[in-house]
């Protein structure tokens, strides 16, 4: 539905997206995965066309962004992360004008409003100063804004920033509605917020695609040791059942590469090398012993564990130098491209 073709964007020497390409499926839901500074937001830009790739192309439903943009604008929703808004507009009124912007006729703009003020639950505040809304209803908003002209791809940057947790639940469960219908691309560095919404996860740094797939497939190919919990109970002296004993054990069992004690009596934390299952030799052991085994949990690699493995050599303040830098370039290319449409 929507594909993006060696995508390079550059300020001066400065390059802050280097040779991005994916595409995203019809009904799909992507999440777009990165620390601040790593080119996220400069990504979204370039494929909802507020700012123009220094190399590449963007087709959206076969359409060229940049040789027919408002034929492919046309099927972009999009939700920046500082939504602008007319704080002294009504919401009603607010979204009326905005349908006109997007080019509805009067019966049209009316179903558009009424079908986006339900679907964001606006409704019981369409009379309501926008100024005087909750950071989570003028969130809504933004999404109602964004959805009023139907488009087959919706493209949310850091939806739910700022949020408070109640609020963010319900923009959650949102996206999750809007997404079953149309093509949603998400911008965040929330990762519980990716493995709750996304389909498939884009992991970028420094500019780049470091890592490409589903959650489980990300987390899968995470190697390394892996932590094993044992915990053991009523054990009779008989047994020689001592911490010291129960450790040489564990430690003498093939892929273990290490044993320590645990935070209470009878239990062991265990290190199994990369790709080991020690657990049914575990198993086996306590029943020749005659250990009462009470847990036994293998702790596998979470969706944070390969984020931070993929982006932990970046330089904290080369990052926020470079967030800053790209922030305010990004800015006045928008607001330059906000006003080329506008005119």
């Amino acid at each position: 539905m929507i594909e993006a073709q060696n995508l390079s964007r550059r300020y001066g020497d400065f390059t802050a997206v280097r040779d991005v390409s994916f595409a995203v499926g019809e009904g799909e839901i992507l999440g777009l995965l990165g620390p601040n500074g790593a080119g996220k937001t400069t990504t979204i830009r370039m494929i909802t066309g507020f700012l123009p790739p220094t190399e590449g192309r963007v087709t959206v439903g076969g359409t060229d962004l940049f040789e027919a943009p408002v034929k492919a604008r046309r099927q972009i929703g999009y939700l920046p992360e500082n939504v602008a808004l007319y704080s002294e507009m009504r919401v009603g009124e607010y979204l009326s004008y905005r349908a006109g912007l997007e080019g509805l006729k009067r019966a049209d703009s009316k179903r558009a409003c009424e079908s986006a003020q339900e679907r964001c639950l606006l409704s019981d505040v369409r009379n309501q100063v926008i100024g005087t809304l909750s950071k989570g209803y003028r969130q809504r908003v933004g999404l109602a804004t964004a959805i009023l002209h139907d488009p087959e791809v919706l493209i949310l940057d850091e939806p739910t920033v700022g949020l408070d947790p109640k609020q963010i639940i319900a923009i959650r469960e949102l996206i999750r509605d809007l997404g079953r219908e149309r093509t949603l691309i998400l911008s965040t560095h929330i990762l519980s917020e990716v493995e709750l919404l996304c389909n498939r996860v884009l992991i970028i740094d420094k500019g780049r695609i470091v890592a490409e797939g589903t959650p489980e497939s990300l987390r899968q190919s995470s190697r390394g040791a892996s932590e094993i919990r044992v915990a053991f109970a009523g054990l009779p002296a008989e047994t020689g059942a001592t911490a010291t004993a129960i450790g040489e054990a564990l430690g003498g069992l093939p892929g273990i590469s290490g044993v320590a004690p645990g935070s209470e009596a009878g239990e062991f934390r265990l290190t199994a090398v990369a790709d080991a299952d020690p657990r049914a030799e575990i198993f086996r052991l306590a029943v020749a012993k005659g250990w009462t085994l009470v847990e036994l949990s293998q702790s596998k690699a979470s969706l944070e564990d390969v984020f931070v493995r993929l982006t932990t050599n970046r330089p904290v303040e080369a990052a926020e130098a470079i967030e800053d830098d790209t922030d305010s370039n990004d800015k006045g290319e928008a607001a330059g491209s906000a006003e080329e449409v506008a005119s």
